[in-house]
């Protein structure tokens, strides 16, 4: 199977810096980079790959940002080289974007402690926190956001009490990241030039889909928020079922990105239930990249580590194949490498 060459512009040794992308230079040399390598158009493809890099953003990616995942440079080092070994054999691109603001259910400005002071990043909240009234939620939010206290109250009980019972994490008050309109929102430079470059090449517009601007929960999932109703049985948001049906149209689908132990594996999770509910045998078409992607890991505070290896296993078990972005994609199990040619 052939290999595509790296593009002369790649710079493997950026992967945890912020630059800006020279778009017109990049353009123009995949213009050429197409032609010497003779890359069709992926409207042409018989065999059709998409690839989702799900969050692969600065403020999970790049060092001293808010929620640096330890080992994201090294994993983004191998995405984009997985990239551009199979720019002309990859369809479409599917980059995800957690995308947040100020006033949401994760945030610390949400919630404030019996003294009235902002609850700290990284503070778990139980059901149990909430009704006995340890944490309470900002009066001035649920003005900001058009929403009756006491209605609000309800809601974020019901919303504790739905995660505990579904086994999902406990409520986490996250340092605030992904801030829609930030540096930290932005995908990793090396990534997005990826991704620019294989739209030039390939003539596929990549398909970024946005996640988690709804203020009353969370939305680690692409493909579904964490809750979707409110204690009346009001729906507040619903699965990405658009999304998921556009994914499972493809021959291949590959994943990989940040965090494994959250975004990742919720995501995997969501499609999984998809799966499972129309046909089981779908699973065999989704490839996990093991080696890019890391878990959660807080050194003294939390490690996500066992949790995120599980689901990895549980996918595995239920059809998925996990593999690594170093092997070349026709010696992946269940590929037909006639189909790649």
């Amino acid at each position: 199977m052939k290999k595509f060459a790296t593009p002369k512009h790649h710079d493997v040794s950026k992967a945890d810096q912020v630059y800006r992308i020279a778009y017109q230079n990049l353009a123009e040399e995949g213009i050429l980079y197409k032609a010497n390598q003779s890359i069709t158009d992926s409207a042409t493809d018989k065999f059709k790959i998409a690839l989702m890099p799900i969050d692969m953003q600065n403020t999970f990616c790049i060092p001293g940002f808010e929620l640096f995942v330890q080992n994201a440079p090294e994993d983004t080092k191998r995405l984009v080289q997985f990239i551009y070994a199979n720019l002309g054999r990859i369809t479409k691109i599917f980059p995800t974007m957690d995308t947040h603001r100020a006033m949401q259910i994760f945030h610390s400005l949400f919630f404030v402690d019996q003294n009235g002071n902002p609850v700290p990043a990284m503070t778990m909240i139980s059901s149990d926190d909430l009704v006995k009234g340890k944490y309470v939620i900002n009066p001035g939010v649920a003005t900001s956001l058009g929403v009756g206290y006491t209605a609000l109250r309800k809601h974020v009980i019901h919303y504790a009490q739905s995660l505990e019972k579904k086994g999902k994490y406990q409520l986490t008050i996250w340092p605030y990241h992904a801030m829609l309109g930030g540096i930290g929102h932005s995908l990793v430079s090396l990534v997005e030039e990826a991704i620019f470059f294989h739209t030039i090449a390939r003539s596929s517009e990549s398909g970024i889909e946005i996640k988690g601007g709804n203020p009353l929960t969370e939305n680690y999932s692409v493909l579904s928020p964490e809750v979707l109703d409110t204690y009346d049985n009001t729906a507040i948001a619903q699965r990405n079922s658009r999304f998921i049906e556009k994914l499972l149209n493809y021959d291949m689908l590959i994943i990989a990105g940040q965090a494994k132990s959250h975004c990742v594996a919720w995501s995997i999770d969501d499609l999984l239930t998809d799966i499972m509910s129309k046909d089981p045998s779908l699973a065999k078409k989704v490839y996990l990249l093991e080696d890019c992607t890391s878990p959660v890991v807080i050194p003294g505070i939390v490690d996500f580590t066992d949790q995120a290896n599980q689901a990895f296993e549980r996918f595995r078990n239920a059809g998925m194949h996990v593999v690594k972005s170093t092997d070349p994609i026709d010696q992946w199990p269940d590929v037909d490498a006639t189909k790649l040619l």
